[in-house]
């Protein structure tokens, strides 16, 4: 497996065959309450985890659908009229797809049947918290919404659906089982109810043999094992819940900010301003000045018909100073016609980073708009910081 290679070459991860069915079998039985009258579609390329993991369903014995071509063409239904069409049970799709739908203001639950579908899954990026709202209100009410999180690097998740216990909103359910997963402060101290590094304690069947082309190992090592000596630390920021066990995702950990000392994930941010429905969607980014001092570029794009204008602004920085705090709220707030996403469905910062910066992203195939990049170059107000 490769990973996405938006900030440079791909790494290539080499897995083996047992431990990843193993895995596999365990999300799909366990966490998934999988047998062989499920019929399951994954909305997915063939060069992304996701398909690997579906393929995985045949030895359940599930019945897998494969599609091929736009998930919104010819229509936004297409996938709902499969849905109906041949009794899907469990429908999984990247997290942006379900965005879309709602800002085209899709009511599957009005237009179709749906009657078989016991469980939507979501991955490839951070679940918004309406996102969970528009699933329950307009596509079932009793359905599992299981958003998943895992990575390329371990071709499975940490954590998923689990069909015992509650679905609370904004938050995926647990960590799953066999996966002894904690959010760890810099200095190796397990935090609960605050955002850390996501680190996994124990070896995980499906973590990788080796690197390709890592005679001696060094790359594999420093990859997962330079922050925490023995512990996999898997480059996501994360906060587990105490209450509920549930985690929320806060975003790749070298996209973390921390402007005046407040460390965050970026997907705080998200969760509050894409709640905005002048907003169609976000980015945020750190941008440091030649001294080192660190300051927040929010990016926004707007809604169609919405303009950008410093009211909205203004708004948008008193929600965020409400919700977290002063030193939450970005220094800029910046219209962008686009924001760039991977070929898998997800948002790319580090790559942003880089361009505002004045470094070239020289892997752009690994982007499904890698055109959007372009428009974060030479911005007048970055400049001179």
């Amino acid at each position: 497996m490769y990973s996405s290679g938006t900030t440079g070459a791909p790494k290539c991860m080499v897995h083996s065959a047992g431990g990843t069915l193993i895995q596999h079998l365990k999300e799909h039985i366990i966490h998934g309450n999988m047998t062989s009258s499920d019929v399951i579609i994954y909305y997915t390329t063939t060069g992304w985890m996701m398909w690997n993991w579906l393929v995985s369903a045949l030895a359940t014995g599930a019945s897998v659908v494969l599609y091929d071509g736009s998930p919104l063409m010819p229509t936004p239904d297409v996938l709902w009229n499969l849905t109906d069409q041949l009794g899907i049970t469990i429908f999984g799709t990247g997290a942006k797809w379900l965005s879309v739908l709602q800002e085209k203001n899709l009511k599957p639950a009005e237009t179709h049947n749906l009657q078989s579908l016991h469980t939507i899954l979501s991955t490839g990026s951070p679940l918004k918290p309406q996102s969970y709202d528009y699933v329950y209100r307009c596509i079932k009410s009793n359905v599992l919404l299981g958003s998943i999180s895992g990575g390329t690097d371990i071709v499975s998740c940490f954590m998923g659906q689990n069909p015992t216990v509650p679905v609370y909103r904004g938050e995926i359910q647990a960590r799953n089982l066999g996966m002894p997963v904690e959010a760890w402060s810099l200095d190796g101290k397990p935090v609960w109810g605050e955002s850390g590094e996501l680190v996994c304690l124990k070896p995980i069947p499906c973590q990788p043999t080796h690197f390709w082309n890592d005679e001696n190992g060094s790359k594999y090592h420093k990859a997962y094992f330079s922050s925490y000596p023995g512990v996999w630390a898997h480059g996501d920021y994360c906060k587990i819940n105490p209450e509920t066990g549930g985690v929320v995702m806060l975003g790749r950990s070298d996209g973390t900010l921390n402007p005046n000392g407040v460390r965050f994930g970026s997907s705080e941010l998200y969760n509050i301003v894409e709640a905005f429905e002048d907003v169609s969607d976000s980015l945020c980014v750190p941008q440091y000045s030649a001294d080192g001092e660190e300051r927040v570029i929010l990016f926004l794009k707007m809604a169609p018909g919405k303009p950008f204008c410093p009211e909205l602004a203004a708004r948008i920085r008193g929600a965020i100073r409400k919700a977290l705090s002063a030193r939450h709220v970005p220094a800029l707030l910046l219209e962008t016609r686009d924001i760039p996403y991977t070929i898998s469905g997800k948002k790319v910062e580090v790559a942003v980073k880089q361009v505002i910066a004045g470094r070239e992203v020289a892997q752009r195939g690994a982007f499904s708009n890698p055109d959007s990049l372009d428009l974060f170059k030479n911005i007048p107000e970055l400049q001179n910081f």
